[in-house]
């Protein structure tokens, strides 16, 4: 298992594909990590589905309003169309790459619009630098993005089964 140096800024996220440690990035993004964090400990990523996944592009996930399974308003067909109740956050853009592995937020055409959607990148994506809010770096388990199921929607998909911060998790 990859060394967590930082608990408190590091999610492990359990896919229906594996395992997957996330190393935050809070001094990138302090709003969206604060965010992932506080969606985190509700437990509001439990169950959501991978909704948009782009083959060498990028897996997204993280509308736990239509997206998350067994949720009093998850519908497959609006999955992707929602967010959390939480206001939207301001845009926190930087020189981070969008490389493999990098997490960002998604968001509509405003920047100032992500919520609760994010996006983890399958391959180098210079043209979103600069463009959108990366709050985080898989550390371990890319291996386990790269096995989840494509589709613009995806057919069946995959889930995020838990997402917890590791400060949070029992040793």
């Amino acid at each position: 298992m990859a060394e967590i140096k930082d608990p408190e800024n590091t999610v492990i996220m359990e896919t229906t594909k594996g395992k997957v440690v996330i190393q935050l990035l809070p001094d990138l993004a302090p709003g969206h990590v604060a965010r992932i964090k506080e969606l985190a400990r509700e437990g509001a990523y439990d169950g959501v589905v991978f909704h948009r996944v782009i083959e060498d592009f990028m897996a997204q996930t993280g509308d736990v309003q239509y997206g998350k399974t067994g949720g009093k308003d998850f519908n497959p067909a609006r999955a992707g169309m929602g967010g959390s109740e939480k206001p939207d956050l301001k845009a926190e853009f930087s020189n981070m790459n969008h490389v493999r592995g990098t997490c960002s937020m998604a968001r509509s055409q405003m920047p100032n619009s992500a919520n609760s959607q994010f996006f983890i990148c399958f391959t180098d994506a210079p043209w979103l630098n600069k463009q959108y809010s990366v709050w985080g770096q898989v550390i371990e388990g890319m291996e386990n993005i790269d096995k989840i199921k494509r589709g613009e929607p995806v057919r069946d998909p995959d889930t995020i089964v838990s997402f917890k911060v590791a400060a949070d998790v029992a040793a």
